[in-house]
């Protein structure tokens, strides 16, 4: 009874996820690729072992409001899902929830970089996690050039095995086949069949959650932001 009922949920999770109704017209996809929305998609979900992150994430999924805010997006995100002290929201009073309208209303974390610079530019890997600390997290930040593949994989698979902890990775997108500069989502699985990653990406006006092969994911890491001058990579979230 137990296993029926963690299925049923399971899917039921997945429906609300992948519902095309609630999709925009996005980009087409690379056949490297696996939509999330397909059954094949759907099913290395079920078939995933390394999901724990998945479910307190999907219910959590948001879409950025503007185009260079993947970052504040993918970090209201895990911050809820972390469920640590949330500020005032205006929207939702009496509730305290992060959101991406008070992201920045704590002195600590305008310090790090201000809205109106990441609403133009995003942020760097390294300023995102300074803002996730300044929520309180605890976040490791690791760059593409300091990890080999098998390491990068180890990481994130040993995140994604164990609850109250998220991954959030900096990638180009160019490198897995999309349009086109750098890009930061949240990963919510892994299948170790097909050796590849669940990535919710949070511009879900552009693409939707994809399933991407591991040495893709890792290539798109290890390329240069010029912002920083530094690699990108991925960023080891607790409370």
């Amino acid at each position: 009874m137990q296993s029926k009922i963690f299925w049923g949920c399971l899917l039921s999770t997945i429906s609300l996820l992948t519902n095309s109704k609630i999709l925009a017209q996005t980009l087409p996809l690379s056949p490297q690729l696996i939509p999330f929305s397909s059954s094949e998609g759907e099913q290395l979900l079920v078939e995933s072992n390394a999901r724990q992150d998945y479910f307190l994430l999907s219910n959590q999924f948001v879409t950025q409001i503007n185009q260079a805010y993947c970052g504040v997006a993918s970090s209201v995100m895990v911050l809820n899902a972390l469920g640590l002290p949330a500020p005032e929201s205006t929207q939702y009073k009496p509730f305290n929830i992060f959101t991406q309208e008070n992201f920045f209303d704590r002195v600590e974390t305008k310090k790090v970089i201000s809205p109106e610079l990441v609403s133009r530019r995003g942020m760097t890997l390294a300023q995102l996690g300074d803002l996730l600390n300044s929520h309180g997290a605890k976040v490791q930040v690791y760059h593409g050039a300091d990890v080999d593949l098998d390491r990068f994989r180890s990481l994130i698979v040993q995140n994604l095995s164990k609850r109250d902890n998220f991954a959030i990775v900096n990638y180009l997108r160019k490198t897995i086949g999309q349009e086109r500069g750098g890009h930061i989502s949240p990963i919510a699985a892994y299948n170790q069949r097909t050796d590849r990653f669940l990535i919710l990406d949070v511009s879900r006006y552009k693409y939707p959650p994809v399933w991407v092969r591991a040495v893709d994911l890792w290539y798109a890491i290890k390329t240069v932001d010029t912002d920083s001058g530094k690699t990108r990579g991925f960023v080891l979230v607790t409370k």
